[in-house]
């Protein structure tokens, strides 16, 4: 279980964290880069500048997630994304998927 989770910083470079619940974790500037977020909840989870670049975000959950100054070059599986209305923060992230 990793929701409520500090992660603030972690290296979680091509992690496979397929359906992972990371309910309000704290990810702050944790590197995603590669990492596989497909079907995860990351509802009002905390992504400030978090480095997400190319990971896999089919399905995934980010209902009220705050991606303030996240990186999202190269991420996939955006329009599969859940919540995207909700999300804190998007007007800053950079490379935001079309």
């Amino acid at each position: 279980k990793l929701s409520d989770a500090n992660l603030t910083h972690a290296n979680l470079t091509h992690a496979n964290l397929t359906r992972a619940n990371l309910t309000d974790a704290n990810l702050t500037s944790a590197n995603l880069n590669g990492a596989n977020l497909s079907g995860a909840w990351l509802s009002d989870a905390n992504l400030t500048y978090a480095i997400l670049t190319r990971a896999d975000l089919n399905g995934a959950n980010l209902n009220g997630a705050n991606l303030s100054g996240a990186n999202l070059l190269g991420a996939t599986g955006w329009r599969t994304v859940i919540g995207k209305g909700t999300i804190i923060g998007l007007d800053t992230a950079r490379y935001v998927p079309d």
